[in-house]
């Protein structure tokens, strides 16, 4: 009977020791390709452990950036966990870039904390490079030549043009790094900054011999507020004259008085025209009303005549005193040579 079962049992128990020799096979072939990684990792004394490793693998994970990463961050004394390592990748983070970064911070003597240093990384900016920055300040040109002006152009209160070009020495304020202001911010505040100097000097000869006035001017503004830059120094790197832009003004005015005068006077002449035809009509129509009056004269006699209010010989006498009168208009006449 037992001989029966064993017999029996034999089979299976050779599927399970198949079973589990595979099972051992697959653990033996995950295990051996970290087992490369969890040496490296003991062994500079930044241990990662193996289930960490699986994970990794599990959530697809590049275990061989954060084992680096976490080597390199244990060498320069940062302590940077492998969860917060993997949470960063995870999210969509540069993880190597974000240790150079905190390495270069630490050396420089800067203080630069896990979270700000990932939050800065994830908002798409240069964390590596804004470290550079800090340590090793840069200069920007205003205006910038990208933009295709040459100059920042203000007036002085004598109305003289001046062309300035400046350039602006800032490194990265790691603090306000997100949500600060860019370079484009800067170039345009400092550029406001000159054209308000030189407005506010009275004679463009103080601004090209004191060049200085307008850096200090623009330099105590606190143009740097709310930007991801400190301003550092403000150097004029060039001043020239331009057009004498009041003279220019005061022409174009003069010019534009001269059209308006012109118009007004040319509306005055208009008028006086309207008002001689309206003249010369009231004539014609005067003269009308006369000639119609005088139509009415013949009539007017006609009829005294036939009522006998006038006699024959009154009327002899008013065509002897007509005649006399048009003798005597005719002698006081002056006399035309041909």
């Amino acid at each position: 009977m037992l001989h029966l079962l064993a017999e029996d049992s034999f089979p299976w128990l050779i599927v399970l020791s198949v079973f589990f020799i595979i099972v051992l096979l697959i653990i033996l072939l995950i295990v051996s390709r970290f087992i490369g990684l969890y040496i490296q990792a003991m062994v500079s004394g930044a241990k990662v452990g193996m289930p960490d490793l699986l994970g990794m693998r599990l959530r697809k994970v590049n275990a061989q950036t954060i084992v680096t990463a976490r080597i390199q961050a244990m060498r320069a004394g940062i302590s940077v966990t492998t969860p917060e390592m993997e949470s960063h990748v995870l999210a969509g983070g540069n993880v190597q870039r974000v240790i150079s970064a905190m390495i270069a911070a630490n050396k420089a003597g800067i203080d630069l904390p896990w979270q700000i240093a990932t939050a800065i990384d994830l908002a798409g900016r240069d964390i590596l490079g804004a470290v550079q920055t800090s340590v090793n300040p840069k200069v920007i040109d205003v205006p910038n030549p990208q933009f295709g002006q040459p100059t920042i152009d203000g007036v002085a209160k004598d109305g003289i043009q001046l062309k300035v070009k400046a350039r602006v020495t800032v490194r990265t304020n790691i603090r306000t790094l997100v949500g600060g202001a860019t370079e484009e911010t800067i170039v345009a505040r400092v550029g406001e900054g000159i054209v308000n100097a030189i407005g506010s000097a009275a004679d463009y000869k103080h601004v090209l011999e004191n060049p200085d006035s307008i850096s200090k001017a623009v330099l105590h503004k606190g143009l740097d507020a709310n930007t991801a830059f400190e301003i550092l120094s403000i150097d004029i790197a060039e001043v020239s004259p331009g057009e004498n832009i009041g003279a220019k003004l005061a022409a174009d005015r003069a010019e534009s008085d001269k059209r308006r005068f012109q118009a007004e006077a040319e509306q005055r002449r208009a008028m006086a025209v309207a008002h001689e035809q309206e003249n010369i009509a009231k004539q014609a129509e005067n003269r009308a009303l006369v000639v119609l009056a005088e139509a009415e004269i013949p009539r007017a006699l006609s009829e005294a005549l036939r009522s006998g209010n006038m006699g024959v010989m009154d009327y002899y006498k008013l065509k002897n005193i007509q005649a006399d009168t048009s003798m005597r208009d005719s002698i006081a006449q002056p006399e035309v040579k041909g």
